[in-house]
């Protein structure tokens, strides 16, 4: 069984979800065996690891299909990270069924109001998901932070008010996220380009992997 079966979701399009679900997963992998599923119908995350050399050490993908807790338990037996990129939505069968089926679940957000009004839902659906999933952990993850404007730390202390708790480390406002969306790598595939960019994925690495 997989150490930690982990989606990354939100109901609101452009937080950054697939950037995160792919980085994490390609720290996961320079630690154990991981395996990506993509859950998102816009394929996003399988059109990166398909735009990937072979060398790039992006952990394979595969398609949730029709019944996603099952591509989930049977990936979760032969892993020991399984990481769910989930569409930008909190409604419908898919999204419920990776509820069900998976340890953690990651909430990218970014610095904006707009952004934290629409994680209001969010809340609600983990509680929902919980009747199914007791064991269910969910973390907000702070995106495009920059330390020294106010509104991304105002941001963090709204947050602080929702029944979803905030991870400490975050993905800060980089270059390097969109560079390696280009080049068909993750920000470990950059090389010293990306040092902050991969301090800032294994920091989160290690607070998800101690929940």
């Amino acid at each position: 069984m997989a150490d930690s079966i982990i989606a990354v979701m939100n109901q609101k399009g452009g937080t950054g979800k697939t950037t995160l679900a792919l980085n994490l997963a390609a720290g996961l992998a320079r630690r154990g065996s991981t395996h990506l599923v993509d859950a998102d119908p816009q394929g996003s995350i399988s059109q990166w690891v398909a735009m990937a050399a072979a060398h790039t050490g992006l952990p394979s993908v595969t398609q949730a299909g029709h019944d996603p807790s099952a591509t989930i338990a049977q990936l979760a037996c032969a892993h020991r990270y399984v990481m769910v990129d989930c569409p930008p939505t909190i409604q419908g069968d898919v999204v419920a069924a990776v509820m069900r089926s998976v340890q953690v679940i990651l909430i990218p957000v970014l610095p904006s109001p707009i952004d934290l009004w629409a994680s209001v839902g969010m809340a609600a659906a983990v509680g929902e998901a919980r009747r199914w999933n007791p064991g269910l952990r969910a973390r907000l993850v702070l995106n495009q932070m920059e330390s020294r404007n106010a509104l991304s730390r105002a941001m963090r202390e709204a947050l602080g008010e929702f029944d979803i708790p905030i991870l400490q480390a975050s993905m800060q406002r980089r270059a390097a996220y969109r560079g390696a969306a280009v080049e068909g790598v993750s920000v470990y595939g950059l090389g010293k380009r990306a040092q902050a960019a991969v301090a800032d994925m294994e920091a989160i690495i290690e607070e998800v992997l101690c929940l």
